[in-house]
């Protein structure tokens, strides 16, 4: 079960030279581990997996699983450019003691079907860790299709699918596709927090997100509202939630969790460059939708 339910994932609080706040890390995983979420997503793309060296990733890894303890399971993100890389990483998260791996298909030279088929076989294959597939095309502009799916979901450990969700008019038939595509068992859960509820109605296994990760209380009061199936909780919590959904359509959810962590002084810390941190302008936009969220 460990790819069901809500899985949060927190931002990776870091200076400006990548450097790991293990602190301001570990009080993250507190709130989380006490909030009730079912597992945590950690060097996710929230999680800044793609600016991190190695060996701060691995700290990472090893602050959650000493301030966790096992309590929350953890879910690590292993994605690199080159599969040899992704490998050393997966052995990483295993030996650190995590409990499942997220891979997504990043590169810089446009990747085949039967590339990303090798590439994951080869990290999947591993370790003895159960795999997600993080198919995330708005950021590796790789979309994993559902016959590709299909062949990836018979490697050995792949265990799950993390898919963007869609529009409440599309998610059931899409959902219902994704299902027949894969075997029995296969959990199928979806990320993109403002559309994640009427994914969750529609039968997704999971709930992948970012807002969890700053924000774990509400979040987890609306993913049992959704598993519930009670639609009138779901829409009144949804509701609040959407003036910081809004933000994370115009200004994108990375930037705006980080802000939030800033507001809410759990991180010192702005995005690394060259991302840029938002106007004050934008963070009294921010504190405005934390506000509203207080009704929850």
């Amino acid at each position: 079960m460990l790819f069901h339910g809500l899985s949060a994932f927190p931002i990776t609080p870091c200076d400006a030279a990548g450097g790991v706040d293990t602190g301001a890390l570990s009080n993250l995983l507190k709130r989380i581990d006490a909030a009730g979420a079912d597992s945590i997503g950690l060097l996710g793309s929230t999680g800044s997996y793609m600016y991190l060296s190695r060996a701060e990733k691995r700290r990472a890894i090893d602050t959650a699983t000493e301030c966790l303890g096992g309590r929350t399971p953890v879910i690590v993100g292993v994605g690199a450019l080159r599969t040899d890389e992704a490998v050393a990483l997966a052995h990483d998260a295993q030996d650190a003691g995590a409990q499942g791996l997220l891979l997504a298909p990043a590169s810089y030279t446009p990747l085949g079907d039967d590339e990303v088929f090798e590439h994951f076989s080869a990290v999947a294959t591993a370790t003895s860790l159960p795999l997600c597939i993080y198919n995330n095309p708005g950021t590796t502009h790789f979309s994993i299709s559902q016959t590709l799916l299909s062949r990836l979901s018979a490697i050995p450990n792949i265990a799950a699918v993390k898919n963007p969700a869609l529009a409440a008019a599309d998610i059931t038939a899409a959902h219902q596709a994704t299902v027949s595509a894969v075997p029995a068992g296969f959990a199928v859960g979806y990320s993109g927090d403002w559309l994640v509820a009427d994914a969750i109605l529609a039968g997704g296994a999971a709930w992948y997100s970012v807002v969890a990760g700053t924000l774990p209380e509400p979040a987890v009061k609306l993913m049992r509202a959704a598993q519930a199936g009670n639609r009138p909780e779901v829409a009144r919590i949804n509701g609040l939630f959407e003036p910081l959904w809004a933000l994370f359509r115009e200004l994108s959810s990375y930037r705006v969790v980080h802000a939030i962590a800033n507001v809410l002084e759990l991180s010192k810390f702005d995005p690394p460059r060259p991302i840029l941190s938002l106007s004050q302008q934008d963070r009294l936009r921010v504190k405005a939708a934390l506000e509203v969220l207080a009704a929850v």
